[in-house]
């Protein structure tokens, strides 16, 4: 009996020794498992917490954002209804100032049927001055159109005076009297009416001038105009010369290279 006690006294022990082993070896892993319970535990309730106050947060936001906005809007509505009755109290008052000032106008200050003649005469003196303005652009123009024959017909009696050795004769027609014709050319008629003058070296203050022969007579020059009258004169004048009659007549300055090649032409060329 005693034997058998001792027995179940040593398996006692061996077993609650096994057993505070096992549970000192689990210890850790059962230590970490709760501690793994009690985090998610604690972060739910947390979070059910913080769902909650975020709820509570939205609403109180909303009450308080929805004040705000009515508030805001019914000052926005005020101040549009008073900006339309200002805009209503203008636009009467100028009703009002406008058909005062109109009548005080008219009653004190002009009249309207004299103000009506005025402006007509303006406008009648306005119609005379525009033709009269018209009229004288007309004479103008026409006046600068006279200028310009003249200025055209100057230049063909100068280059009717430069081309005077074109003229034909009875025995050789000129250039401009072409057998082929049957009316001589304007110029062969000019050349026939120009007299023939020596050509006389111009300064060249004078080249710019083209000037018309005393006997030939352009066209439009009894233009009745002060502008042509003004404009036909002229202070440089070229000196006329008198027609030379025969070759002795001309005289020209000596120059040796000259005479060495008149010797010459009578030496190969005699007369």
């Amino acid at each position: 009996m005693t034997q058998r006690l001792k027995g179940l006294i040593e398996e006692f022990k061996n077993n609650y020794f096994n057993a505070n082993r096992l549970a000192e070896e689990n210890r850790q892993k059962e230590n970490h498992a709760a501690t793994l319970i009690q985090s998610w535990f604690r972060g739910c309730r947390l979070r059910a917490y913080l769902s909650c106050l975020h709820k509570k947060a939205i609403i109180i936001q909303k009450i308080w954002r929805g004040f705000i906005a009515r508030t805001h809007y019914r000052q926005m509505v005020e101040e549009a209804y008073f900006i339309m009755k200002m805009n209503f109290y203008n636009e009467m008052a100028v009703r009002i100032q406008r058909q005062w000032r109109g009548f005080y106008v008219r009653k004190y200050i002009h009249s309207y049927y004299a103000r009506k003649r005025y402006l007509q005469s303006v406008a009648i003196q306005n119609d005379a001055v525009r033709r009269k303005l018209d009229e004288f652009e007309e004479l103008q123009m026409k006046e600068r159109e006279c200028l310009l024959k003249v200025k055209e017909h100057a230049k063909k009696v100068h280059e009717a005076h430069r081309l005077h050795h074109l003229l034909s004769t009875h025995q050789c027609p000129g250039v401009f009297n072409s057998p082929f014709r049957s009316s001589p050319h304007e110029m062969e008629l000019l050349l026939r009416r120009v007299k023939y003058q020596a050509p006389t070296r111009l300064s060249p203050g004078d080249k710019a001038h083209i000037h018309c022969t005393p006997g030939l007579t352009p066209p439009f020059e009894n233009v009745g105009s002060p502008w042509m009258k003004s404009t036909s004169r002229c202070n440089t004048c070229r000196p006329i010369l008198p027609p030379i009659t025969s070759k002795k007549q001309q005289v020209h300055p000596v120059c040796p290279q000259k005479t060495k090649c008149a010797s010459v032409h009578i030496l190969f060329f005699p007369s």
